[in-house]
């Protein structure tokens, strides 16, 4: 759910930004500051996880942008949804900028941004800071991390002075995930979790994403809908929850399962006295996701959702038919 300073800073960018016909200057609040353009940025910087993905989507290349550090099966530094938009763009492969260690401020800078864009990202106040004195930056609405896809496209491209051809991308995702998961209605309705960080050797405490998390907020893009226990969990902002197996009967209403994992896990889940009770243990109805691309379907953004959303629905539309 969002907060009043969430609603209110997309108003800001939906009511001011479209109202004015992209007109300058553009001011954009979020949850770091204000954000002022004067003029319709040219070189575009963005940092941390797949925000370059939005102005790539607008037909826009990035001076530079974070190297995929998950999923990146081949190591060059790109999701294969990132590599077929730029060779679709005719574009090499811009600067790559290695956040293992944290933003690389000198390296961002040394690409001469007019914008960086970052709204979906875990930005301190002294990163925002910092790389406001490069270039105009645009941060999260709310919280860290916490951006669904929706409003990663309408902050960043608010922030590109192209708010209306945002809104436009965004319509169009959601045209292709109501036709898809049409053609596998058997998901709708069913309880789903996305467990996660469990240790198969000691099973004693079930661990969770919550509803404020992007990945929960997925799930109910494609129709599926979330048990008490995540509902309870996501009160008061937190993005994990966990439960000691010993109250395992709290989980009675999850039928389907997502979590990061594979064969060992499920066999572990099965074989414990306790989490082998929850029906989608039971039942068998349990989507496991790797590291690579499609692993990351569980965590959407603008160019991955239509790579990886066939195979992710038909993925849970196989657990679910373990149900019947």
């Amino acid at each position: 759910m969002k907060t009043l300073r969430g609603l209110v800073s997309t108003l800001v960018v939906s009511l001011f930004v479209v109202a004015a016909a992209q007109e300058f200057p553009i001011t954009i609040e979020h949850a770091l500051g204000t954000t002022v353009l004067t003029e319709k940025p040219v070189r575009v910087a963005t940092v941390n996880w797949a925000n370059h993905e939005v102005p790539l989507a607008l037909g826009v290349v990035p001076v530079g942008f974070a190297a995929a550090n998950f999923g990146d099966d081949d190591g060059d530094g790109l999701l294969p949804w990132v590599s077929e938009k730029l060779a679709e763009l005719g574009a090499a492969v811009p600067v790559l900028f290695d956040e293992g260690d944290g933003i690389d401020f000198e390296a961002v800078a040394a690409t001469q941004p007019d914008v960086i864009l970052a709204a979906y990202s875990g930005l301190t106040q002294e990163d925002y800071d910092t790389l406001s004195l490069i270039a105009p930056t645009v941060a999260y609405p709310e919280a860290a991390w916490a951006t669904d896809w929706r409003d990663m496209i309408r902050f960043n491209s608010a922030g590109m002075g192209m708010a209306a051809e945002g809104d436009a991308l965004i319509a169009d995702l959601e045209a292709q995930m109501k036709a898809t998961v049409a053609e596998y209605p058997q998901i709708l309705g069913h309880e789903v979790m996305f467990i996660t960080h469990l240790d198969t050797t000691d099973l004693s405490m079930v661990r969770f994403y919550t509803v404020n998390d992007t990945r929960v907020k997925f799930f109910e893009d494609l129709g599926l809908t979330m048990p008490q226990s995540v509902l309870e969990a996501s009160e008061g902002g937190s993005f994990r929850g966990e439960v000691s197996a010993e109250q395992i009967d709290r989980f009675d209403d999850v039928e389907l399962i997502v979590t990061y994992g594979g064969q060992e896990l499920i066999d572990a889940l099965e074989a414990d006295p306790l989490t082998s009770k929850m029906p989608a243990v039971a039942s068998g109805a349990i989507v496991t996701l790797g590291n690579n691309p499609l692993g990351t379907a569980a965590n959407p953004t603008p160019l991955s959702i239509s790579w990886v959303l066939r195979d992710y629905v038909e993925m849970l539309a196989a657990a679910a038919d373990k149900l019947d």
